[in-house]
């Protein structure tokens, strides 16, 4: 048996499947943010405009921003900065359960589209106010929660209502950002 015709068709084909294979993955782990594992804003995006056009009347969503994070990091260490961090991103995490999408947008900016939670925003603040155990020291954290339970069909107008309501929340009901 002549092999020859069957390995010239094989090896490319093996090499298309192994490097299609790869793409996906490195575009998978594109959408994935490296320090709390949520998803990254375009891994996000997508989702949650999904997520709203099929549950338009019973989305909540939301954007939360650690506190004075930047006087953590400068305090206690980027080691500790980053505990914060994926200890907030655990938080929403199970605040959201499977009813939701959790993102980081970048720094200490956080998304969440949730169905049917209108009534537990309030829950979510307080749960990301208690203190971030890190070795022995217990760090404590706060953060600003906006909520948008608009049944606006478009993801950026409820982020933008959800800011909004953010920056009302914040330390000193700073009413627009610096």
């Amino acid at each position: 048996m002549d092999l020859a015709p069957l390995l010239a068709a094989g090896v490319p084909l093996l090499g298309w499947t192994t490097h299609g294979t790869w793409l996906a993955r490195r575009l998978a782990i594109s959408r994935r943010d490296p320090l709390t594992g949520l998803l990254t804003r375009d891994g996000f995006t997508t989702r949650a405009e999904r997520l709203i056009r099929k549950h338009p009347d019973r989305i909540t969503v939301l954007l939360v921003d650690v506190d004075d994070f930047k006087a953590v990091n400068d305090t206690h260490g980027h080691s500790i900065g980053d505990a914060v961090l994926a200890t907030t991103a655990g938080r929403l995490t199970r605040w959201c359960g499977s009813a939701g999408l959790v993102a980081r947008l970048g720094g200490d900016e956080f998304a969440v589209v949730v169905l049917d939670a209108a009534d537990r925003v309030d829950q979510l603040r307080t749960a990301l106010t208690a203190p971030v155990p890190f070795g022995q020291q217990l760090i404590s954290v706060s953060a600003s929660v906006g909520a948008s339970h608009s049944a606006a069909l478009l993801l950026t107008d409820a982020l933008s209502a959800a800011d909004r309501d953010m920056y009302a929340h914040k330390p000193g009901a700073r009413t627009s950002r610096r």
